[in-house]
C-alpha cells in the first residue's frame, strides 16, 4: 500500500511547501483569526486548488489516494488551510460532477487558479446531521430561483466567490432538496456571523443569509429533488479528506511529542527513556499508522466506486485518533503542553473538529452499522 513514485514526489513537494511557507506563520494567523491568503496563492501555483478538476479545464485531476496524501500533508502543517482547500474541492467536485458544460467552462478554470474560492452550503442552524430538515427554499419564479434561508458553519463563507447551495424547491417537501450554484455577489446574499471557535481559528467559518436572492434557472446543478443524493455522494470523498487531515494533525502531534521527549530531561536522562513515556509514544505511533492505512484503503476503494462504509470507518477512526494522540502529546509535554508556546496546544484544539464536521463520529457509526445489516 505504499504510494507510487509519482505520489511520493507530490507528497515531497507539498511537504516542502508546507515547511517553507506555512509552518512558521501558523501561530500568527491562528491568534489573529485570519486566513493566510499568501499560502492559498501558493497552493494555487502548485495547482492544488484544482485537485479535483479535470485536466481539460487546467486541473490536477488527482486520484483519491493522491488527494488523501495532499490533505494529510497540508493538515500536518495547518489544519485551517487544509479545511479551506478540501471545501473548495467539494465545490469544484460538485460543478465537475453535476454541472453542465457551460457551468464547468464558466467556473472551473478560474477556480483552478484559486479564485473564486468555493464554498459548500448544506448545514443549517436546525439541520446538521439530518439535512433533509433544512428550511432554505429556492422557489422558481419567472425563470429565476428566489432563495430565502440561512446556512451555518460555512467554511470559506466570507472568502468564497461562489457557493454550492442546497435548498428545497418546496419548503414543506423533504424530497425537493436541490443543488444550486450561487455567485457570491448575488443581491440578497449576505455573509452573517463569523464563528469564534475553539480551534481551526484561522479558518473562515460564517453563516450565509439569503433574502430574496435571485439566480437564473440555469444555475440549478441537479435535477429537482436530487440534491441530497448528490451531497451524500460528494461527502463520501469529503470524509476521506477529513480522515486524511486527521491523520496529518495526529502525525504532527506525534512528531512534536517525540521531539520533546528526546530533549526534555528528568531524573538525569531524556524522558523518552522512561517506560511510561516510551510506551505512550509507541501507542501513539501505532494508532497514527493504523489510521493512515485505513484512510488510504478507503481512498483506493473510492477510486473504484463509492464505498460509504470504508469512508465512514476511516473518518471515524482517524478523527478519534487525532483527538487521542493530540491529548497524549499535551500530556507528554506536561505543563508546557498547556501553553501557547508549544504547537501541541493548537493540535489539541484543532483535532476535535475532525470528529464533528462532514458528519460526526456518531453519524459515521450509524453509516458503518447500517451496512452490516444490508
Amino acid at each position: 500500500m505504499e504510494p507510487t513514485n509519482e505520489q511520493q514526489l507530490i507528497q515531497e513537494t507539498v511537504r516542502e511547501f508546507v515547511e517553507e511557507e506555512v509552518v512558521d506563520a501558523v501561530d500568527e494567523y491562528d491568534e489573529a483569526q485570519t486566513f493566510p491568503e499568501d499560502v492559498w496563492d501558493g497552493l494555487a501555483e502548485l495547482d492544488l486548488t484544482g485537485l479535483t478538476v479535470p485536466e481539460g479545464y487546467g486541473g490536477f485531476d488527482a486520484d483519491e489516494v493522491t488527494y488523501s496524501i495532499v490533505n494529510e500533508e497540508v493538515a500536518r502543517g495547518h489544519l485551517a488551510v487544509a479545511t479551506a482547500l478540501s471545501v473548495h474541492c467539494l465545490a469544484t467536485s460538485c460543478i465537475r460532477q453535476f454541472g453542465t458544460d457551460e457551468h464547468r467552462e464558466q467556473w472551473l478554470p478560474d477556480m483552478v487558479d484559486g479564485r473564486p474560492v468555493g464554498a459548500f452550503a448544506l448545514s443549517e442552524p436546525d439541520a446538521g446531521s439530518n439535512p433533509a430538515e433544512m428550511s432554505t427554499e429556492a422557489r422558481l419564479e419567472d425563470g429565476e430561483y428566489v432563495i430565502n434561508g440561512k446556512k451555518q458553519w460555512i467554511t470559506n463563507g466570507k472568502r468564497a466567490g461562489v457557493v454550492v447551495l442546497f435548498a428545497k424547491t418546496d419548503r414543506d417537501d423533504p424530497d425537493s432538496v436541490t443543488q444550486f450554484l450561487v455567485p457570491k455577489d448575488t443581491p440578497g446574499l449576505e455573509v452573517g456571523k463569523k464563528e469564534d471557535k475553539l480551534g481551526l481559528r484561522a479558518s473562515d467559518t460564517t453563516t450565509l443569509l439569503f433574502d430574496d436572492a435571485r439566480i437564473p434557472e440555469e444555475n440549478r446543478l441537479t435535477e429537482v429533488g436530487e440534491g441530497l443524493k448528490a451531497a451524500f455522494s460528494i461527502l463520501t470523498g469529503g470524509r476521506i479528506a477529513i480522515a486524511s487531515q486527521a491523520v496529518g494533525v495526529a502525525q504532527a502531534a506525534l512528531d512534536a511529542a517525540v521531539s520533546y521527549a528526546n530533549e526534555r530531561e528528568q531524573f538525569g536522562e531524556p524522558i523518552i527513556n522512561h517506560q511510561a513515556i516510551a510506551h505512550k509514544l509507541a501507542d501513539m505511533q501505532t494508532d497514527v499508522q493504523a489510521a493512515r492505512l485505513l484512510t488510504r484503503d478507503a481512498a483506493r476503494k473510492n477510486d473504484d466506486g463509492l464505498d460509504a462504509q470504508a469512508a465512514s470507518m476511516a473518518k471515524y477512526f482517524a478523527s478519534e485518533t487525532a483527538v487521542d494522540v493530540a491529548n497524549e502529546a499535551v500530556q507528554v509535554h506536561g505543563g508546557y503542553g498547556y501553553t501557547k508556546d508549544f504547537d501541541v496546544e493548537r493540535y489539541y484544539r484543532d483535532a476535535k473538529i475532525t470528529t464533528i464536521y462532514e458528519g460526526t463520529s456518531e453519524i459515521q457509526k450509524e453509516v458503518i452499522s447500517r451496512h452490516l445489516t444490508e
